[in-house]
C-alpha cells in the first residue's frame, strides 16, 4: 500500500514523525507535509505567492518527504498533480497536536488536507490526538493508536474518496476506552480574547488557546471524546442543505 502522509504542523512536527513510524507497518509512506506550521488556516490554497518546495532528509540523511511553503491542501494539491508521480491508495493527515472534533473541523487544516485527498478520489483519514495539559504529548502512543484505526477502515474497503476523521482522546487523563462511531457535534464552543494595548497605545486582540464546548450534543464525537472514547466520524464536502434544495425548488423566482 502507497500512503501519502501531510499534516498542518509542519514536516518537523512530533506528531508526523511518530504517525509515519507506524504507517511504515502497513505501506510505503511518502511525506509532503507544510515547511512550517499551518494550524487552522481551513482550506485555504496559495494563488499569490509561488510556492516552494524542498526534500527533507533524517539526521541519517534517509530522505523523509517535500517540504512545502504552503497551507495542507497545498501539499496534497502538489503530491497528487506534481510529486509524486503516481496516485497513492490512501492519504492521512496528522498525527495532529490537538483534537479537530466539533465545529473545529471547519478550521482544521489537518481535516482539510484529508478533504482535499478526498477530492482525488483517495480514500482519506484525519487524525488528531487531543491535549489537556501544558506537557509533552505522547505522540507513539498516539499514533499506534492511529494506525490501528486507520487498518481497521481500510480493512473495510471504503468507496473511493471515503473521508473520515479520527480523535484520540487526551492520553494524560487515563486510559482509552474504546471506539466510537460518532456524528460531528455542532454546539458552539466556548472562546475568549485576551485584550490588550500595545506600546503605541492600540488595543488588540489574542484568541486563547483553551477551546471548550460545555453542552455538547450527547451521542457527538465531542461527547464522545470527552468520555475518553476515539471517535471515527464519516465526512462529506457536499454542504447542499438538501431539505432546503427541495422546498426552494417550488419558489417563484422574479427578475
Amino acid at each position: 500500500m502507497r500512503i501519502l502522509l501531510t499534516n498542518d504542523d509542519g514536516i518537523y512536527a512530533p506528531g508526523l514523525r511518530a504517525l509515519r513510524l507506524e504507517l511504515q507497518k502497513i505501506g510505503t509512506v511518502e511525506v509532503v507535509a507544510p515547511a512550517t506550521e499551518q494550524s487552522a488556516t481551513g482550506h485555504s490554497v496559495t494563488l499569490n505567492n509561488p510556492i516552494v518546495v524542498q526534500e527533507i532528509y533524517d539526521e541519517k540523511m534517509a530522505r523523509i518527504g517535500w517540504a512545502v511553503e504552503g497551507r495542507p491542501a497545498d501539499c496534497v494539491k502538489l503530491a497528487l498533480r506534481e510529486l509524486l508521480g503516481y496516485k497513492p491508495d490512501l492519504i492521512v493527515s496528522g498525527l495532529n497536536a490537538g483534537s479537530n472534533a466539533g465545529i473545529n473541523v471547519l478550521y482544521s487544516g489537518t481535516v482539510a488536507a484529508a478533504i482535499e485527498g478526498a477530492f482525488f478520489g483517495i480514500t482519506s483519514i484525519a487524525c488528531s490526538l487531543e491535549y489537556t495539559k501544558p506537557r509533552p504529548m505522547d505522540f507513539n502512543t498516539g499514533a499506534g493508536l492511529a494506525r490501528q484505526i486507520v487498518e481497521q477502515i481500510i480493512n473495510k474497503k471504503p468507496a473511493p474518496g471515503a473521508l473520515f476523521n479520527v480523535n484520540i482522546p487526551s492520553l494524560e487523563n487515563g486510559p482509552v476506552l474504546g471506539v466510537r462511531v460518532a456524528p460531528q457535534n455542532t454546539s458552539t464552543y466556548e472562546e475568549c480574547f485576551d485584550k490588550r494595548t500595545d506600546p503605541r497605545g492600540r488595543t488588540y486582540f489574542w484568541l486563547g488557546a483553551d477551546f471548550t464546548c460545555p453542552n455538547p450534543t450527547p451521542e457527538t464525537d465531542t461527547a464522545a471524546l470527552r468520555d475518553r472514547f476515539i471517535t471515527v466520524t464519516p465526512l462529506q464536502f457536499n454542504l447542499t442543505e438538501h431539505t432546503q434544495l427541495e422546498e426552494m425548488y417550488s419558489w417563484n423566482w422574479t427578475l
